[in-house]
């Protein structure tokens, strides 16, 4: 009859392997510096799957060798930029903006316009 550890050696190399392939700058990649103090971050949505199975099979009378497998995928898809300078971040989608997308691309903007008016009318 199969062990756990068997199982788990199964677990083990699938996750190892997974490890290998995904870390954390797979989804915020490392900055990219460019001209006049400009950075532009990469951005990615990971998604992952991982399956693992085993169990035992009658190969002669008495003997119960295990069989098992496990597999595991990724799916790394670019999401969007982030451009930074000293002044200001902007968010730049790859793929069409939804509509929540452009409400949170111009929230900065939206902040500077309603300090603005608030320091004005204090002036008054």
């Amino acid at each position: 009859m199969a062990t756990e550890h068997e199982i788990e050696e199964l677990i083990r190399t699938a996750m190892g392997s997974l490890r290998q392939m995904l870390d954390v700058n797979t989804i915020v990649g490392r900055a990219i510096e460019g001209a006049n103090g400009v950075s532009v971050i990469p951005v990615s949505k990971v998604s992952c799957g991982f399956i693992a199975g085993g169990g035992d099979v009658c190969a002669k009378r008495g003997e119960h060798p295990f069989m098992g497998g496990s597999g595991a995928g990724l799916h790394v898809q670019p999401v969007c930029f982030l451009v930074m300078n000293a002044d200001n971040i902007h968010l730049i989608p790859i793929c069409d903006a939804t509509p929540m997308d452009r409400v949170v691309d111009s929230l900065p903007a939206l902040a500077d316009k309603v300090c603005q008016i608030i320091a004005d009318r204090s002036e008054n």
